[in-house]
């Protein structure tokens, strides 16, 4: 069945892209109206250890907003292995959201499909000016050239976790700086019935950023600068390969993690199940799960070799979490008005905080909440060695189509089916003809 949905995504995507003139647009002056003044529908991504402790955290919030504007919100938490889908299905049927959370990866592609209102001058005006937000973070919210698809609500980077218990039982003095120390510390973790590393092998866009990550670190960019996709080149073929290879080779990582869609590679992580993890912000997850901040480091995500510099230092991707206004809104002003609070300071400052991410509202992030050890970690690799994900308007179809050929490798590894070159190679043949026509 998920292989049935994230096919059908793809041809979606790509019929949206073709028509993106005849997509969103209530209205020919401002694309939405005020029909509805007193509700809006916002869909929030699931950024906790489940989509009820995201009921939990975000019910309280939304009610003090009711409570200031007068404007009821009904919310709907939706997990990352459907938001995509759920986003392009809304799109093409105009009957969506009034205010949605994307991956700001996202950005330009459903910004192509004409679905999003854009934030023009007037806008950012509405919700407080566009120079409260990091630099950095607003580089990730569209096209360059044009204005912003969504405003950032929540920063990211990766970072490695690792389980300080295990690692001293095992004798290891440091987390791994390079992949081979990882995988050579992995084998040395996986023992009765624990392994050594967890990853979400199913979902699509966690396999698309890793490979993006190692893609960089081998000289892979997945696009050339028209645009083009490249996905079969040697060096995008060994980026994913050593991915996969996780449980394919090196065996560090449990089969069963190749079907892991849900952030269950979290939960085994902070059970004792795996020693290490790759995750964005992790705190609050790991918490919910009974896992104490003093039983857990956070290092850089591993390089090829010591002494990396340039692309190959790439250790992340630009990470986050955008806030949309869909185009055939029925409500703009309650939507730009819920956009402002969401992006307030004090409300950045208790979201982001609850989540363990960073604030991409200046003020905000420059609170002492967010110095603590783990985020100075993810805010070193978001300043230093984080690179944005391709800004082309093919980009989601990009994460599904390669994605999707991930799991199915993953799932291959998991069967005890051989991984090689050549079949990694074949897969992302089929996942580069699977994008459209440029």
């Amino acid at each position: 069945m998920h292989i049935t949905r994230t096919t059908a995504a793809a041809t979606l995507a790509a019929a949206l892209i073709a028509s993106a003139t005849a997509c969103g647009g209530g209205s020919s002056t401002d694309g939405g109206g005020n029909g509805s003044p007193k509700e809006l529908t916002y869909w929030a991504s699931n950024q906790g250890a489940s989509l009820e402790a995201d009921k939990a955290t975000l019910t309280p919030e939304l009610k003090k907003f009711e409570k200031q504007t007068g404007i009821k919100v009904k919310l709907e938490v939706i997990p990352w292995s459907d938001l995509l889908n759920r986003i392009l299905a809304a799109a093409t049927s105009g009957q969506g959201p009034d205010v949605l959370n994307i991956g700001n990866t996202w950005s330009a592609s459903l910004q192509a499909t004409g679905a999003l209102r854009p934030f023009d001058a007037k806008a950012f005006e509405a919700i407080g000016g566009k120079d409260r937000f990091v630099s950095s973070a607003l580089g990730a919210t569209g096209a360059e050239g044009k204005d912003p698809a969504a405003v950032p609500l929540y920063s990211l980077a990766y970072g490695l976790y690792y389980n300080k218990k295990m690692f001293a039982d095992a004798g290891i003095a440091n987390p791994p700086t390079t992949w081979d120390e990882l995988v050579a510390d992995g084998k040395k973790l996986t023992k009765g019935g624990k392994y050594g590393l967890a990853v979400e092998g199913g979902n699509l866009s966690e396999n698309v950023h890793h490979a993006f990550v190692f893609g960089k670190q081998h000289g892979a960019d997945f696009f050339d600068a028209s645009g083009k996709p490249t996905f079969t080149t040697p060096e995008a073929v060994t980026a994913v390969k050593q991915y996969i290879d996780f449980i394919a080779k090196d065996k560090i990582t449990a089969p069963g993690n190749a079907e892991y869609a849900a952030n269950q590679s979290v939960a085994d992580f902070a059970t004792g199940k795996a020693a290490m993890l790759l995750w964005q912000a992790a705190g609050s997850s790991l918490k919910s799960h009974g896992m104490k901040p003093e039983d857990y480091g956070v290092a850089q995500v591993p390089f090829q070799t010591a002494g990396a510099s340039g692309d190959t230092a790439v250790n992340s991707m630009v990470a986050g979490i955008n806030l949309a206004v869909f185009k055939k809104t029925d409500n703009v002003d309650g939507a730009l008005k819920f956009v402002k609070f969401m992006t307030s300071d004090d409300e950045q400052k208790i979201l982001n905080g609850t989540y363990g991410s960073l604030p991409p509202v200046k003020a905000a992030q420059s609170d002492p909440a967010f110095a603590t050890p783990d985020l100075k970690v993810l805010a070193d690799a978001l300043a230093k060695s984080a690179a944005p994900l391709p800004q082309v308007a093919n980009e989601s179809q990009f994460e599904t189509a390669v994605g999707t050929a991930m799991k199915d490798l993953f799932a291959d590894a998991a069967a005890g089916k051989p991984v090689t070159t050549d079949s990694v190679k074949a897969a992302l043949e089929k996942a580069q003809q699977q994008m459209p026509a440029s």
